[in-house]
Formats: structure tokens, sequence, C-alpha cells
């Protein structure tokens, strides 16, 4: 075989070389500003944070995620317009499980390398072992900025679906993460920094329901502590 061919034999060869993958599954955006901010948390997108409440456009450390989903389209599942932002010198990642405990959980990663400039991986995590690994999972409109360590970043993922049961389509367990970037662009061990029970992501209230039906339970015992007086008075 002529030389210049066998070169070329041999390079496309590596190309197909297992554990070597591109990135074709990542399309990004045009426009690369982003700025996301606590505006229609609980309205329009679900939120999940660490601290508790903390501002994403504030000047103390937040861990801030945002999910809105399309419409289900069953058995395809739904789309989510994802916002993360937060501080690490390496990366920080939302994660999706169906079962914390047992199976995989899809992980999205924002993360800088040595030289400050942003880039993005799509992983899975083996829930029982806390490995992580990347993978060839589509996500669509990426855009991210890096400014010293504060990270931020949004994305879309199209046909998320939790199970196979069309009422529980959009259910996961979802956690925020942080890690350490090897070998300037490689993921390293992921910790997680917060777990959330299981939220339907279809429904921005969804985690905020226990503050609202405690403060219901408030006002109903108040109610009826009323009514008991009343009707001991008028039996008095």
């Amino acid at each position: 075989m002529d030389r210049g061919l066998l070169f070329v034999a041999s390079m496309v060869m590596g190309c197909l070389a297992p554990g070597v993958s591109g990135n074709g599954h990542l399309s990004f955006a045009n426009n690369t500003e982003v700025h996301i901010t606590r505006t229609d948390c609980g309205l329009t997108k679900l939120c999940v944070e660490t601290p508790e409440q903390c501002d994403p456009t504030g000047k103390t450390s937040c861990l801030f995620a945002s999910i809105a989903t399309t419409a289900p389209s069953p058995p395809n599942g739904v789309d989510l317009l994802v916002e993360l932002l937060g501080d690490s010198s390496g990366y920080i990642a939302l994660g999706l499980t169906a079962n914390e405990t047992e199976g995989t959980s899809m992980v999205f990663i924002c993360a800088q390398n040595r030289n400050g400039s942003f880039f993005f991986r799509s992983a899975q995590r083996n829930n029982l072992n806390n490995t992580i690994s990347l993978t060839q999972r589509i996500v669509k409109n990426i855009t991210g900025s890096v400014n010293g360590t504060s990270i931020q970043c949004k994305f879309m993922v199209p046909a998320v679906n939790a199970t196979t049961r069309t009422s529980h389509v959009t259910t996961f367990v979802t956690f925020l993460a942080v890690g350490n970037v090897t070998n300037g662009m490689g993921i390293g061990d992921i910790n997680i920094r917060l777990t959330n029970k299981p939220l339907n992501l279809a429904d921005p209230t969804s985690n905020v329901a226990t503050t609202t039906t405690a403060g219901s339970s408030a006002v109903t015992s108040q109610a009826v502590m009323v009514l008991l007086s009343v009707l001991m008075y008028r039996l008095s």
C-alpha cells in the first residue's frame, strides 16, 4: 500500500479505536452570554441550590440549578432546559437519577480547563460506588462562561425519561456536585454537595410543597383553636 494511504488509514483506525470518542453529541449555541438568576423560580422553573435560597447573582458562594421542561411526549419523555451555576476551579455538575441507591445517574458537567476556558461534558455516575464515566448523551444549545472560579452555563437535554410509566416520566432524584479537572480536560472524582428527594421536574413548585403544607397546617390549627374557643364560650 502507498505510504500516504497507509498513514491515512492508520489515522482513521485510530479515531475509531475503542475508548476514543469525539464530542459530536454536543452542540453549542451561538450566543455565549449567560446570566442566571432566581427569577421565575417556583413559577416556570424548578430551582435547587445550596446553601438554601442562596442568590446566584450575589457575592456569596452559591451552587444553583434551575430546570424547566417542555410538554411530555411519551414515550420520548421531555426536553429539559437547564441553568447551572457555582464556584469551582474544576467543574460543577447536575445529576438526575430514578433511584439514588441503585443503577446510574445522568450527569451534566460544566467545567473549566487549566487555561480558564469553558467546556462541557455529559457523563454517567454509578450510584453504588460513585465512579463517573463520560457518555455520548446528546445535549444541545450549550452556552457557558468562566470568571475566576465562577462557572455558569445553560443547555438543553432532549428526550429525558425517568421510567417507561407515563405518569412518572419527569420524576427524578436530583443532585448538585463539584469536582476536579485532571490532565487538562479530564473529569475527576465527583463530590455531591446536595441531594434532593424525588422531584417532579415538570412542576416548578414540587420542592416547595413542604413549606406550603407546613404553613397551611399552621393556619388550619389556628383556625381550629379559634373555633374551639368560640364553642367553649357559648357553652359556658
